[in-house]
């Protein structure tokens, strides 16, 4: 088996076509094989009925389209405010490296395995069906309601400009929305890939104007550097006083961090629907978190020296861009057309947030279907490919936005985004557990890992490290509530509701099916290493120049 995928391989780096080998007659137990067919392996279903329309520039800016959005445009100033400029940016920083092991777990996992569904099948195959359901239906109940809560942030933002009735908004959104998951997999990444494109260039030009205004380069404005890092300082005392008021600062940043990089995790959702998703994932994850982290940390950067950390306008709850910190710098520099300008861009932010968690949710549901744990239903396909009937199913659930007509819209929109907010932190999880049981059934049954599609060394660290923090972030995640005169029903239940969710359903599904622990033993990784040396693709030798574009591009 070894000799197989290794000379494969070789020819492929070659760019020479693999000769037909014979293949080995198993030795393995017939229940090795039984697991093979009902595991997390691209199924003839999803093969036939599901179209490959996804390119590698359309993988690479999916993730990017939804990582960044209001959490970087609007979201920074606060986690300025709770913990001060270095604060911050050592909060950030910390999420940056998490979200880097978790982006090359995931690349590792998905080039191996590339299905529907992404990790919650992955999940199934390496570690129990239970857990496989459990991480599935959390994510399914998780963006039924984080679309509805991205619409009603659109009706917030548009109130900056307008009185109009919300509802024409809301009505309007959900129509193209539905319209974007309904249309053929490539016009779905068309759309995203320019979104993204449009908030690269954005934040890099926020980016620039505010080391413009911050060095003095706007007539009638003092240079100010590092001033607010000095007066009001570095840190903010949070809750607590002294050195451990400033390190609870720097920990409470943590859960904003969190969500502001979420959606990097679903690069790897449509894999079955990427043209060389062996090859085109694991490439984009490497390059997906190299640029949000870059854009994340020379934006708290920026904000943290053009800002103080005790200014009032931070204080700001109106949802628009009025609490950016961007807006706030640029409004006293006298620079006009700037808030206008991120409230439009923040809107498409939030719009393209949609559509990602609705193709996220639709491929989840439909892998469910796939696995026998959600109606036969959901497999239904149109002729282009596309799982109508999921889709369907989240456009009901987009009308919730209409809560916004009776209630405050950006009270609806915290209410919305607080239940789903440690659901991130699950998902995480679960893709670094995934890896985690990958690196040790790969020791246990003998098999080196420079055999996997695509491996870097410092997974074999970055990952138990990395899964340690994030169950640690998770259950410390709602810590305020705990302290004294501090206690938020609201807020423990936006904290902590998914974790019981998530247990519960994973106990239904373990006693109804009886399922186990899978056997590290019993995981079928040669005949999934194999499958790999066959699907492999040979990389294609591009000039110099096509790969510096590319890498900007692709």
């Amino acid at each position: 088996m070894a000799e197989i995928v290794q000379t494969v391989k070789k020819l492929a780096q070659n760019n020479v076509e693999p000769v037909a080998h014979p293949q080995p007659r198993s030795t393995q137990s017939p229940s090795r094989h039984s697991r093979l067919d009902e595991s997390d392996f691209v199924t003839v279903t999803e093969d036939r009925e599901l179209r490959r329309g996804l390119h590698q520039r359309h993988v690479s800016l999916i993730a990017i389209a939804g990582a960044i959005g209001t959490g970087l445009f609007l979201g920074l100033g606060g986690s300025i405010q709770t913990a001060g400029p270095l604060g911050a940016l050592l909060g950030y920083a910390t999420i940056g490296v998490v979200v880097c092991a978790v982006q090359f777990a995931l690349g590792e996992v998905t080039a191996l395995l590339p299905v529907t569904g992404s990790f919650v099948r992955h999940a199934e195959l390496l570690i129990d069906p239970a857990f496989g359901f459990a991480i599935g239906y959390n994510l399914v109940y998780g963006n039924c309601l984080s679309i509805p809560a991205e619409i009603t942030a659109i009706c917030v933002l548009f109130q900056y400009w307008t009185d109009i009735n919300p509802s024409i908004w809301i009505v309007l959104f959900v129509a193209m929305t539905v319209v974007v998951g309904l249309s053929f997999i490539g016009i779905y990444g068309e759309v995203e890939f320019w979104f993204a494109l449009l908030k690269i260039l954005f934040i890099v030009f926020l980016i620039i104007l505010g080391l413009v205004i911050d060095l003095g380069g706007v007539s009638g404005t003092p240079r100010t550097g590092f001033k607010y890092w000095k007066n009001p300082g570095p840190f903010v005392e949070y809750i607590a006083t002294g050195s451990w008021g400033k390190f609870l600062g720097y920990w409470a940043v943590m859960s904003n961090a969190v969500f502001s990089f979420a959606g990097t995790e679903s690069i790897a959702m449509a894999a079955a629907e990427t043209r060389h998703p062996r090859v085109a994932i694991p490439k984009a994850c490497k390059r997906v978190f190299i640029r949000v982290s870059t854009f994340y940390i020379l934006a708290v950067l920026i904000v943290g020296m053009l800002v103080p950390s005790n200014d009032p306008r931070l204080e700001d709850q109106s949802g628009t861009a009025a609490q950016s910190p961007f807006v706030i710098a640029a409004s006293a520099a006298g620079l006009k057309g700037v808030p206008s300008l991120v409230n439009g861009v923040v809107i498409t932010s939030a719009w393209s947030s949609s559509n990602q968690a609705l193709l996220s949710g639709t491929r989840v549901l439909y892998g469910l279907a796939l696995k026998n744990q959600a109606p036969k239903i959901f497999l239904r396909t149109t002729p282009w490919g596309v799982p109508y009937v999921s889709v369907l199913f989240f456009a009901a659930f987009m009308f919730l936005a209409f809560m916004s007509l009776s209630e405050g819209a950006l009270t609806v929109f915290w209410w919305l985004v607080d239940l789903t907010a440690c659901g991130v932190l699950i998902s995480w999880i679960t893709v670094l557990l995934n890896h985690f049981r990958l690196l040790r059934a790969m020791k246990a049954q003998g098999l080196e890992l420079k055999m996997l599609p695509w491996h870097s060394r410092w997974t074999e660290f970055s990952t138990p490290v990395a899964l340690f923090l994030c169950v640690v972030i998770l259950l410390t995640a709602g810590f305020p509530v705990f302290t004294k005169g501090n206690w938020s029903t609201s807020g423990f239940i936006s904290s902590y509701l998914d974790i019981p969710l998530v247990l519960t359903a994973y106990f239904i599904w373990k006693i109804y099916k009886r399922t186990t622990i899978v056997k590290l033993s019993e995981i079928p990784l040669e005949e999934a290493l194999e499958r790999a040396a066959e699907d492999i693709e040979p990389e294609t030798k591009l000039p110099k120049w096509r790969q510096v574009i590319g890498f900007l591009w692709d």
